[in-house]
């Protein structure tokens, strides 16, 4: 804080046979010794008044909030990263051919939404089961990208997703996956969940309660084993299910049953919505796809959805943060 001395013509001065300029009659050193404590109660008191504002002493104009250091400096670095990080993505996006940089996703809720089961989606004894449903309910410019199966096992999709920062689910398969299980074992590592989609990829609602569990609490156990971690998310295979899949699903600890809103491939999107297009919440489903079965690669079917996305001005957030 600055000291502003008052100007010499608002200053008495006297003069007198003897005596210096501007030293007043009668004072020697103790005069000097007044001048001095003077000074220290003055330099106190403006201390005190710069520290004022930290402990409540001062108010602010009406209208403005106070603003603490740390807490400014904290939101300025949070700024900071984030400038940093979508220069990042604006040139991985280039590298990888995008048209526009992805949007980022806002941060994750505070408070998670209630999911419940889709109307047309329920089976009986709907209410104890885990919930069906195809949207987050969510008001936010979001989308959830899915991706199934796990039949190609492309390296260029791990970097692809890495560097861009896109999040993505995995519902396996354990026939597929156990043809390279090290492969999802690195998609893991880069904070993908991976989740249940049965052992064998059968048509559940024409196989027994028991049959349906085995598929389902079978996949659970080889993805704790080989992962470390239980599910709680499982899609079932083709999208059909009856009660007993869900029933069995529940006794193998899944909370969610996340179905889909729209399909991409490399060359196109498939709707399930009438109107077919994107509305805050969406699931968009995709499956692990190669040139055999597509037109196109993964990076391809990624480009796809990145296009359909951002051209319509979303964001894609990651899904067991709404979850």
């Amino acid at each position: 804080m600055r000291l502003v001395r008052q100007n010499d013509e608002f200053r008495p001065r006297r003069k007198g046979p003897g005596r210096s300029p501007g030293r007043s009659p009668g004072r020697g050193r103790a005069g000097g010794r007044v001048r001095a404590g003077a000074a220290v109660l003055t330099a106190a008191a403006i201390v005190s008044g710069c520290a004022s504002g930290a402990d409540g002493g001062a108010n602010p104009a009406p209208g403005q909030q106070r603003l603490d250091a740390p807490p400014a400096r904290a939101l300025d670095s949070y700024a900071q990263k984030l400038r940093v990080a979508q220069v990042a993505r604006a040139a991985a996006a280039k590298r990888w051919g995008l048209a526009k940089t992805p949007l980022a996703a806002p941060p994750a809720p505070a408070e998670k939404p209630k999911i419940t089961t889709r109307k047309g989606f329920e089976v009986k004894g709907q209410a104890g089961l885990p919930p069906v449903f195809t949207t987050i309910p969510t008001k936010k410019k979001i989308v959830f990208l899915t991706i199934d199966d796990g039949a190609e096992k492309d390296p260029a999709l791990l970097k692809m997703m890495s560097e861009l920062k896109i999040p993505y689910t995995a519902f396996l398969s354990d026939y597929l996956v156990k043809e390279d299980y090290g492969y999802f074992k690195k998609m893991q590592s880069r904070g993908v969940v991976l989740n249940n989609h049965t052992l064998n990829h059968r048509y559940m609602p024409g196989l027994s309660y028991a049959a349906q569990r085995r598929e389902i609490c079978g996949m659970q156990n080889t993805i704790q084993k080989r992962y470390g971690k239980r599910p709680e998310l499982f899609r079932p295979p083709y999208g059909n299910y009856n009660a007993d899949t869900l029933r069995a699903a529940k006794s193998c600890g899944i909370k969610a049953v996340p179905l889909w809103a729209s399909e991409a491939f490399p060359n196109r999107m498939d709707w399930r919505e009438w109107d077919r297009d994107l509305h805050p919440g969406d699931i968009i489903l995709t499956h692990f796809r190669g040139r055999e079965d597509w037109k196109g690669t993964m990076p391809d079917m990624v480009r796809k959805v990145m296009k359909t996305v951002t051209d319509k001005g979303y964001a894609v957030a990651r899904l067991e943060d709404y979850l």
